[in-house]
């Protein structure tokens, strides 16, 4: 089997001025980035037809080191809709250089259902994560400058500081650090650190933005620190939104491409799903159903993480309208949660598959909470016995759950026809079921009480000293309205890595609760979670190079 990198570069791409064309888009609204990439105008944006048209959500059980193939299933599945003659995009999150070089590899899908050119979009794309990373940092150094200003000096506490630096890049040296030492002229000596692009608040606010109006508006709300005698301090207050949005001009605007059967798609914005929302822009999003009749889209991990904070704070925020969602489940990944260590998961077991499909049924309820009845996709591998995929099916017929089998890494569109033909019926059959689980009036602990309950199995939420003094700082600062977008770890529907299948008889603990003004939610902490993360042992960068002629290899 060729590796994924080979397949993309024998693939018959189009120009993007065809993929364009393909949509109806007029030519001079195309602004090229070389042959295969384009950016698309805000102005392409309907938000009639954006009403009009179907929105599918791909989400995933509890991830687990084997990979579940989440990008790869949402790739096939817009490829086979349009076999099927369905007008689809697929909408993507944009890799972050980290991971690439790091751990994860790519993200452009894998085998037949890649977005192309894979190349591209793994390594710089159009230049989006840095101009987010430029406009983060130069907030940074205004906050900075403004803490050593002799005339125009806020009296901010640099001890009530908690913007840090970002950089596209695993650093793990990084994560903690002394700024402004060298003397005065140096500035404010001051712990600090740096985080990873992908983690800004400037990436999330990005993606909930509709407009640059709306998108200075939010640059403007982030909330910076306190002054010695506790005034609010915002990023207003340095008047720094215009700079940081002239900064974002071109960021703003989503990236067509194509897949390897030339459905086009949009990738844009990546902020992580355990941080922030992990999802896509609202502006992408609006865009797609804008230009098709069905838009494809992913959010970061399981239902629990990326697929409620789609639905609670993108939705709610962009109005959208979600008409199916598709949860991705793989026989490795249940019989993972079955009990099975890593080396077994090619050894049939059907009954590991029968114990891990406790943690299915959880993202399937996840889903019923929302009032949309879920579709199950089961991304098919060449070591899947026949009886544990029967056992997979009996159990979904039992409980009255569609399936199908994806095969569109081997297979490409025609590999995913029939998990199209049953999404198509789903979203048609789905005009206004769609019901958020909170209500954004509704008070913080209540949110967070309700998503903790409902959605991770909890049976009751505790709060450290830290987060019960930070829920007055919200409410100081008339921020409890605010959505949650709660951070915790993606390995376990708890807040605890190591439990793993479906928890029960488990407390939520809150350590503190981040303000995220800009973006427009707060962050309750709930797990250790690391936003610079560092280089494995041995990581992927070491097998990346490139040849005289510009070809590289060794991305995956």
């Amino acid at each position: 089997m060729k590796s994924d990198i080979e397949i993309a570069k024998a693939a018959n791409m189009l120009p993007i001025r065809a993929i364009a064309a393909n949509l109806n888009i007029d030519q001079d609204l195309v602004e090229k980035f070389g042959r295969y990439k384009a950016k698309l105008p805000l102005s392409l944006i309907d938000e009639e037809k954006v009403k009009k048209s179907k929105l599918i959500l791909v989400t995933a059980i509890t991830p687990t080191p084997a990979g579940e193939g989440k990008t790869t299933t949402s790739i096939g599945l817009a490829q086979g809709m349009n076999k099927l003659g369905h007008k689809t995009m697929v909408v993507l999150r944009e890799p972050s250089l980290g991971p690439v070089f790091g751990v994860k590899g790519g993200a452009a899908g894998g085998g037949y259902a890649q977005v192309i050119p894979m190349e591209d979009i793994n390594l710089h794309f159009t230049g989006d994560l840095a101009a987010i990373e430029r406009a983060h940092n130069l907030l940074a150094a205004l906050i900075d400058n403004n803490l050593q200003s002799k005339t125009r000096k806020l009296n901010l506490d640099p001890r009530t500081v908690k913007w840090k630096r970002v950089m596209d890049m695993n650093e793990r040296a990084l994560r903690d650090i002394v700024i402004g030492l060298g003397g005065t002229s140096q500035g404010v000596p001051r712990e600090t650190g740096f985080d990873i692009t992908a983690a800004s608040e400037i990436m999330a606010i990005l993606c909930l933005s509709e407009s640059i109006e709306d998108l200075k508006k939010k640059l403007g709300n982030i909330f910076i620190g306190y002054t010695y005698d506790k005034k609010p301090i915002f990023a207003r207050d340095l008047n720094a939104q215009g700079a940081m949005a002239a900064l974002l001009r071109d960021a703003i605007k989503p990236n067509l491409v194509q897949t390897l059967e030339n459905t086009p798609a949009l990738i844009h914005g990546g902020p992580f799903a355990n941080i922030a929302q992990g999802t896509n822009s609202i502006i992408a999003t609006k865009m797609g159903l804008s230009l098709s009749d069905y838009v494809v889209t992913e959010a970061g991990f399981a239902s629990e993480l990326g697929a409620e904070k789609f639905f609670d704070i993108k939705s709610q925020y962009g109005k959208l309208t979600p008409h199916a969602t598709v949860i991705v489940a793989t026989i490795r990944a249940l019989k993972y949660h079955g009990g099975v260590d890593l080396k077994s998961l090619s050894t049939p077991n059907p009954e590991a598959v029968r114990e891990g499909l406790q943690n299915l049924d959880k993202h399937i309820e996840n889903i019923l909470h929302f009032n949309i009845k879920p579709v199950v996709a089961l991304n098919k591998f060449a070591t899947d016995s026949k009886e544990e995929i029967a056992v997979l099916t009996n159990h979904l017929n039992d409980l009255g759950i569609q399936f199908a089998v994806n095969d569109s890494w081997a297979k490409g569109g025609e590999g995913a026809l029939d998990l199209a033909k049953v999404v198509v019926e789903a979203a048609q059959s789905c005009s206004t079921c769609f019901r958020p689980l909170y209500e954004f009036d509704w008070t913080i602990e209540k949110k967070i009480h309700k998503i903790a309950t409902e959605l991770y199995g909890a049976v009751d939420v505790e709060y450290s000293l830290k987060a019960r003094k930070d829920l007055k700082t919200i409410a100081d600062l008339n921020l409890e309205n605010l959505p949650v977008c709660i951070a915790k770890t993606q390995k376990s529907l708890s807040d605890n890595p190591r439990l793993l299948n479906r928890p029960h008889g488990f407390v939520v603990n809150i350590r503190e609760i981040e303000i995220a003004s800009g973006a427009g939610f707060v962050i309750p902490i709930a797990s250790d979670i690391m936003r610079m993360p560092g280089l494995p042992e041995v990581p992927s960068a070491e097998n990346i190079d490139i040849d005289n002629d510009g070809n590289i290899t060794g991305l995956f």
